[in-house]
């Protein structure tokens, strides 16, 4: 401990204000807040130089000790300049300017810096508080709408017809997450059991809680749902999910790291609206729907210096709860973010173990009793329910970004092309990285401007870290194989076994963000004899940065509309509540159709097959893969679909046909006359069940008499 902070008298966090009677001793640890390092600066600096000036960074890295504030401002040394040199001092988590410490009263409701003028100045001017709570407001409300307006220029395409338009390549998520959003109506409605169903892939069913049902997403959606349909409620999770979630990383910056209002948008806008977040957009709302995990990140933070630890730590239980029912890979991708930098932190700082570990392993404890309790059950489900499946497909398992990727717009941005970003990355729906040269190049420059903080070196060894694992089993340079990556000695443990390596690019984009939001305040609260010229240079940086990646309106093509069949109810007349109505062709990865035309009707008919995970051949425990059991007559129907052949049937395949039908309770078949390859499709069908009959807009096959078993 230096002499300086032998001096600081200190004294609780303010959170923690009402149980100061509740503490054993008073904490005297302290960092000095002229620099991250711990060093006092002896020498006064002008008292223009310290008005509104405060140090984000440490902010973050202070959250990791118990906190000591100073002793009133009356006790300050002599050296310290006037005494305009302590307006603007930030709450007690901020580090003070790089002058002699002066002391100040702590901040009891946590407000960032600048609504923090000395209570004589308030007092002076009684309406100044409510002036600037409305100034602030008035901030948070523009910016809101600034990133509203965004979304809604991305989703542009899809709210012109949101049941008429999809993702132009793959069509499979939107289906699915509409099934799931029609589920979601059914258990409020009709009481359903949430974690399984068997409204798809009958009559093996569907574990919910292993393929990311949305049900936090879902239940609160089905008044629009009901309204309007699951399509429209898809796209308007998809538009919130940008919206909200740039919104909460901004809340959070700039109420607990930042100032200055533009170094919070900065950073809240890259985290919503990066290349990795618009990649995922158009196919899934719940992993863009992050609006939670800045909570959750900064309560884990508090949990370092907490004197309630019991309090945040069920704080922190109830938004981990939350955030598993969006999407749990996002969740474990938080908590090892967390671990890593808090590791990061102390590795390069081990002092501040002694004074974080009581309160944060208490609260880790509180959280993981709680949460544990709540998701108990449903976990139960997940890994040892009917259709649990351990590991993911191989299909996916092996995903990884390729190092060029890195360098490379993304294909959904200003400066993006599809054709160019071929094998860069898994697909079009997995551009986890694609950052661009030109913001990759400002990140490290921001790093090595920045190095001598501590929270910007562990924020960069986070960033770091999970790139690299990003990168998947094989390590890659624009396709070509370089060598095997650390991610294969971890792919095979429990719980990353379930984890989409390429994925972990959304951890580094929140780290960009991050460092773009605290590079903003740095430049901002520089002091030069021209600050004009360096707050244009930095608005001139952040454009050559951002402005290739800039989000452009998702590409949209349009999908075949639902069935006038479905729409009017006259399936009624055929099924029944224990039989299937089976789409042709059969409804899978490839073809879910079928899917979109159930999740109309909230799940009022039950279909065979279907876009889902389970365990290989149905068998509960086995590792997952996409589908439920092999269909050899859903195989050839789908061959059919694509190559507009028609095949030679035999006698066998007409047997195996009908035992599928008879295992699957068929009511009737329907092939839409807009199908591709209708007419083959029709011939097939009719070759195994016989002739068919047209009704409204579809071909009808009633099977009722072949699936019968009490015939």
């Amino acid at each position: 401990m230096t002499p300086a902070e032998s001096r600081a008298l200190s004294a609780p966090h303010p959170e923690a204000a009402d149980g100061l009677d509740d503490l054993d001793e008073t904490v005297n640890y302290r960092t000095p807040a002229s620099r991250p390092g711990g060093r006092v600066a002896t020498s006064a600096a002008p008292a223009d130089a310290t008005v509104g000036v405060a140090d984000p960074a440490p902010a973050l890295a202070l959250a990791l000790a118990e906190p000591a504030l100073a002793a009133p401002a009356t006790t300050a040394p002599a050296s310290a300049g006037p005494a305009e040199a302590s307006v603007g001092v930030a709450e007690p988590a901020l580090a003070a300017p790089a002058t002699a410490p002066v002391d100040v009263p702590p901040d009891t409701d946590g407000a960032p810096a600048d609504a923090a003028i000395g209570d004589d100045a308030d007092a002076e001017v009684p309406g100044r508080n409510r002036w600037r709570r409305w100034t602030r407001r008035r901030q948070h409300l523009a910016v809101g709408g600034l990133f509203l307006l965004a979304a809604l220029w991305v989703t542009s395409r899809i709210w012109l017809d949101p049941a008429g338009r999809v993702a132009s390549l793959y069509t499979g998520d939107p289906a699915q997450v509409q099934f799931f959003l029609a589920h979601s109506v059914r258990v409020v409605l009709h009481g359903e059991y949430p974690f399984y169903t068997e409204q798809f892939n009958y009559p093996d069913g569907v574990n919910l809680m292993a393929n990311t049902a949305v049900l936090a997403l879902g239940i609160p959606m089905v008044p629009v749902t009901l309204l309007f349909g699951p399509a429209v409620s898809f796209v308007v999770l998809v538009t919130l999910g940008l919206a909200g979630t740039a919104m909460a990383w901004y809340l959070m910056l700039s109420r607990h790291l930042v100032r200055t209002p533009l170094a919070a948008a900065v950073g809240g806008w890259f985290c919503g609206f990066s290349p990795a977040m618009l990649s995922h957009a158009s196919w899934h709302p719940n992993i863009i729907s992050q609006f939670l995990l800045p909570f959750i990140v900064w309560r884990v933070l508090v949990l370092t210096r907490s004197v309630r630890p019991v309090r945040d730590g069920a704080l922190l239980a109830l938004l981990v709860t939350a955030q598993a029912f969006i999407n749990e890979e996002i969740l474990l991708f938080t908590a090892l973010a967390c671990g890593v930098f808090l590791i990061a932190v102390l590795v390069q700082e081990p002092a501040r173990w002694s004074a974080a570990w009581r309160p944060l392993g208490a609260g880790l404890a509180v959280c993981t009793l709680l949460a544990g309790a709540l998701l108990a059950y449903p976990l139960y489900v997940q890994f040892a329910g009917p259709m649990a499946y351990h590991g993911l497909s191989d299909a996916v398992r092996d995903y990884g970004n390729d190092i060029a990727a890195f360098f490379a717009p993304g294909s959904p941005t200003l400066g993006g092309n599809q054709r160019a970003n071929i094998n860069l990355a898994p697909n079009y729906s997995e551009e986890n990285a694609f950052f661009g040269w030109s913001l990759s190049l400002l990140a490290i420059a921001i790093v090595v401007w920045l190095r001598r903080e501590l929270v910007v070196r562990a924020l960069a060894a986070t960033g770091v870290l999970f790139a690299v694992l990003s990168l998947g089993e094989r390590v890659s340079w624009w396709d070509r194989e370089l060598i095997a990556g650390p991610w294969q000695l971890l792919v095979h443990l429990p719980l990353l076994d379930a984890v989409v390596p390429t994925r972990f690019g959304l951890i580094t984009s929140v780290v960009i963000g991050l460092l773009l939001a605290f590079a903003v305040e740095r430049a901002w609260a520089l002091r030069p004899a021209d600050r004009r010229t360096v707050r244009m240079l930095t608005a001139a940086g952040l454009a050559f940065a951002l402005l290739p990646i800039a989000p452009m309106p998702l590409r949209m093509v349009s999908r075949p509309p639902v069935p006038d069949f479905i729409t009017a109810d006259r399936w009624r007349a055929y099924v029944g509540p224990d039989q299937t109505l089976v789409p042709i062709p059969v409804p899978s990865m490839g073809n879910t159709h079928g899917m979109r035309w159930a999740a109309t009707t909230n799940l009022d008919f039950k279909i065979p097959g279907g876009y889902f995970l389970a365990p290989r051949n149905g068998n509960t425990g086995d590792p997952g893969r996409f589908g439920g059991r092999p269909s050899g007559v859903g195989e050839l129907l789908e061959e059919v679909a694509t190559t507009g052949r028609t095949p030679e049937l035999d006698d066998r395949q007409r047997r195996r046909f009908a035992d599928e039908l008879r295992h699957w309770r068929a009511a009737i078949l329907v092939l839409p006359l807009r199908q591709q390859n209708a007419e083959p499709l029709r011939r097939t069908v009719e070759d195994l069940v016989g002739p068919g009959r047209q009704e409204l807009d579809v071909w009808v096959w009633d099977v009722r008499t072949l699936t019968d078993r009490s015939v």
